[in-house]
């Protein structure tokens, strides 16, 4: 740190070498200087506060050697072993029955299939972390360019806040359901952001020591439910069909799945950034795609089992309907099964939902400091609290349309990721080759952003993923030219689209800012 003090203060005082690269990087992306400005401006509060309670007071600035010792393996898996072992995991997994019409193994095939494309992007940019010890969205700078990065960090932010909304709208209707009714929606939705606030407020350290151990009593639900399941005699496999408009269906669900199994890319690298530099990059990659792949799989088929029991009975389908798939899980517990036992165990699935939010809000804020140097002033914490705020202010009125909103939000999210993950990859493998030594600036001036590409073709590459996007997406409120011709109902190949023509688009432009910005 001392180094980099130094070049900072002779900035300030002026020095005439122009050609010091920290007089440029000042104005954006200092070193941990930041903490420095949080103490002598108006959050000087939250430095102290963070300091007594020893919390993470870092931000985006980049993780220097001495502080990366963590060795864990499993503590990389667990973070998203945790946080997919939930009732939102559930949810979507149901609406395979509900909202696409899909049997249970054309279900379960979509949910093998499309989460094994969309784990990829989250176990390779978590090798990154450990790499480089950057935070994703300062590593996409240097994959998609400066403008880019900006542009990713924005949505990033709005994908958050959605994605917390959609948990906490799957978990509010089952703790809406027990004890008659006694606690209104927007009191679950309360209970649900002030328990992840607590959690992410103290940084890395807690958020990996929660996601350790928390998915124990989810595990011990599912197995529960499926015990239950079993024992109703309501689960049906359904007839297994083909034909144009089950395939339709069968790309859309695929769709909502990987938007929600490659969701986590857009922060993957924010997880294992104080692991040490020499741990296998095969072994990270490895264990955070299992450790991501398992829960997925496994939540999804659970969900999508339980809701054949909706076609079966009608006091199922009836409380379903009524309360969503919160209502699902109450027939399966309580109604006519484990009664008060059934109604703790359905406490425990909706508290599930702290730690699959967890990554959404602590991530938030390190989103938020990438879109421009002056929101890197304002503390994480900060972004974080503003984040759970909205979130709140959403979820609350959603809650009244849950399925819609989901199946919905899921595929916007895979249309992003798809482009997203298109362009740095493409970076990634064709232009950089590898990790070759075109990284090397990555650490000693990873925050300047006159050492990363500019960002043109990135933006070039998200406006054609964006027109692939139009062209193949199937939605309530918009169905695009190709993705209409698909079945009665039309098909989502939106993803698919987007991430072809984000490729194409990227690049060539990519091509010609290399030749005339030379970088």
């Amino acid at each position: 740190m001392s180094a980099y003090k130094t070049d900072i203060e002779k900035a300030d005082a002026g020095s005439s070498d122009k050609n010091s690269t920290y007089q440029v990087k000042t104005e954006d992306f200092q070193v941990d200087e930041s903490v420095a400005e949080v103490s002598k401006g108006k959050f000087a509060w939250y430095e102290n506060f963070t300091l007594m309670m020893k919390a993470e007071t870092r931000g985006i600035e980049i993780v220097p050697e001495e502080e990366k010792t963590r060795t864990s393996l499993w503590e990389a898996a667990s973070m998203w072993f945790s946080a997919n072992l939930v009732i939102g995991t559930f949810a979507l997994g149901a609406i395979s029955q509900t909202v696409f019409a899909l049997d249970f193994w054309s279900s379960v095939l979509c949910i093998i299939f499309f989460n094994m494309l969309g784990v990829f992007p989250v176990a390779f940019f978590s090798v990154f972390g450990v790499k480089f010890g950057l935070r994703q969205m300062i590593l996409t700078r240097f994959l998609s360019g400066d403008l880019a990065m900006r542009l990713f960090a924005a949505i990033n932010c709005i994908c958050c806040v959605g994605w917390g909304a959609v948990n906490i709208m799957a978990a509010a209707q089952l703790l809406h359901i027990v004890n008659n009714k006694t606690l209104p929606p927007w009191a679950a939705c309360l209970i649900f952001v002030v328990l992840t606030i607590l959690v992410t407020f103290f940084g890395y350290d807690v958020i990996h020591a929660y996601e350790k151990w928390s998915w124990i009593p989810n595990m011990f639900v599912f197995i529960v439910i499926i015990a239950r399941m079993s024992i109703s005699g309501n689960f049906t496999f359904g007839t297994m069909a083909g034909g144009p408009t089950v395939a339709g269906n069968v790309l859309s669900f695929g769709g909502a799945i990987f938007g929600y199994a490659s969701g986590w890319a857009t922060f993957a690298a924010d997880y294992t950034v104080y692991m040490r530099t020499d741990t296998p990059p095969l072994k990270i990659f490895a264990w955070v795609y299992f450790g991501l792949f398992t829960p997925l799989c496994f939540t999804m088929m659970l969900g999508t089992a339980c809701a054949t029991g909706i076609f079966s009975d009608e006091s199922w389908a009836t409380l379903y309907y009524d309360n969503g798939v919160g209502g699902l899980v109450y027939a399966v517990l309580v109604e006519n099964s484990l009664h008060g036992f059934g109604q703790f165990c359905c406490v425990l699935l909706a508290l599930s939902t702290v730690a699959n939010n967890i990554p959404n809000m602590y991530s938030i804020g390190l989103s938020a400091q990438a879109v421009t140097s002056k929101a890197r002033r304002v503390p994480r914490i900060v972004w974080t609290l503003c984040g759970n705020s909205v979130t709140l202010a959403i979820s609350i009125p959603a809650y009244y349309h849950f399925e819609r909103f989901m199946s919905n939000f899921m595929n916007i999210i895979g249309y992003n990721l798809a482009i997203y993950d298109t362009v740095c990859l493409s970076e990634h493998f064709i232009w950089k080759r590898g990790f070759s030594s075109k990284y090397d600036v990555m650490l000693e001036q990873w925050h300047d952003k006159t050492a990363a590409p500019p960002g043109y073709a990135g933006l070039i590459g998200f406006g054609c993923g964006a027109a692939g996007v139009v062209l193949g997406m199937n939605q309530v409120w918009y169905s695009g030219a190709i993705g209409r011709l698909i079945g009665d109902f039309g098909g989502d190949v939106g993803f698919e689209l987007g991430a072809g023509f984000s490729f194409l688009g990227f690049n060539t432009a990519r091509y010609f800012e290399l030749k005339y910005c030379g970088r």
